[in-house]
């Protein structure tokens, strides 16, 4: 039986990781649970799958559950974070806190070799030279459970790396695709996404493509490519998840249902597949699978993305540093959309390369960044 912990198990990844547990009792045990303030969803998990470990932000809520629960290993605050992700009594992680923090506690469970499964983009996006190079050294496994990563992870499955000639990451295009990119575009226009239900900042970014963007420079560390390599392709309908095209000129797509289930189990039980009770794809219901060129002049951020790749490494943290405070900024109607481009280009374009070997470098670069961008506006 595989032993499972869990970053993040009161979101929307942690939900669907446990569902996947629920149905594969037989397959998986949960070991650890980490959440942030809702101590409320981590109870009813608890008393569910019953962990050795678990781990709530605010030391008040850490004492109620070492009160309800006593045999079981409570962490709180950033000395616990710190703990419980040095424990190396699991399997496999699914590393899904939200933005930087999830940085530490995924270095320090690949320094200790341990298989992670990301579904945090930070990690790489931040941290992600760092990352490879301590999980090569430690020969730490890492996978990923975002759905275009998991689609190209699953393409590239049997295959040698250097038979990749390109990797084709979809996108849905997000809602300004057919309409122009303006100053009058409202906090409410953004958040009209045409295909996913996300969180605010997510879907900013999916809108801006920045998040695409993202999306490329985790692709280039998690599969060891060049950026000239990742092609985005914009596919609207969503049931492509990405594609890699190989030097004999064969395209090898990844094509199902929109549950993010499918890559938590995959990665979960990498590489054996796994059943389930998701309704199938008809693919006689399927019209057409139309796929489209974005214009990287009308979506800056995803240009900016890929500038950032070739600035290097210190840039990539500076991209998403920048992102999170503009993006936060036009959710409360500080600036206009259109300044939050104008913004990441400014801060990529005021600060030279610089070396980043520590993850204590990266989170005091980080938040210089935000700091310096709070003065933006």
């Amino acid at each position: 039986m595989k032993k499972i912990a869990i970053f993040g198990s009161t979101g929307s990844i942690g939900e669907s990781t446990l569902n996947v547990i629920r149905e594969n009792r037989d397959l998986f045990e949960v070991v650890t649970l980490v959440a942030g303030k809702n101590i409320e969803k981590l109870i009813k998990q608890i008393d569910e799958f019953k962990p050795k470990n678990v781990y709530i932000i605010e030391k008040k809520n850490a004492e109620t559950l070492k009160s309800l629960y006593k045999n079981i290993n409570v962490f709180y605050g950033d000395d616990g974070m710190e703990e419980i992700s040095q424990l190396v009594d699991f399997d496999i992680s699914i590393s899904a806190l939200v933005g930087i923090a999830g940085l530490k506690p995924t270095y320090n469970m690949i320094k200790n070799g341990k298989t992670v499964a990301l579904a945090n983009k930070e990690v790489l996006v931040a941290g992600g030279e760092l990352i490879m190079k301590t999980a090569k050294e430690n020969k730490a496994k890492l996978l990923t459970v975002d759905s275009e990563h998991s689609a190209i992870m699953q393409c590239l499955n049997g295959e040698e790396n250097n038979t990749i000639d390109k990797i084709l990451l979809t996108a849905s295009g997000g809602p300004f695709f057919d309409k122009p990119i303006t100053d009058a575009i409202t906090v409410e226009d953004a958040l009209n996404h045409p295909t996913w239900s996300m969180g605010p900042k997510v879907t900013i970014d999916s809108s801006t493509m920045m998040n695409k963007g993202f999306e490329v420079i985790e692709a280039k560390w998690l599969f060891d490519v060049e950026p000239n390599q990742i092609e985005v392709v914009v596919h609207r309908k969503s049931l492509v998840h990405s594609m890699v095209q190989f030097k004999d000129g064969t395209i090898m797509a990844n094509i199902g249902p929109k549950s993010m289930q499918i890559p938590i189990a995959y990665a979960l039980n990498f590489p054996n597949r796994l059943s389930n009770n998701i309704e199938k794809l008809d693919l006689f219901e399927v019209v057409d699978l139309k796929f489209e060129k974005p214009n990287l002049e009308k979506f800056d951020c995803l240009r900016l993305a890929y500038k950032a790749i070739e600035m290097g490494h210190s840039h990539q943290v500076i991209l998403n540093a920048a992102d999170e405070v503009l993006v936060n900024a036009f959710l409360e109607k500080k600036i206009k959309y259109t300044d939050i481009p104008k913004g990441i280009e400014k801060m990529l374009n005021s600060y030279e390369r610089r070396e980043l070997n520590s993850v204590e470098n990266i989170l005091a670069f980080d938040k210089e960044i935000k700091e310096k961008t709070e003065q933006l506006f």
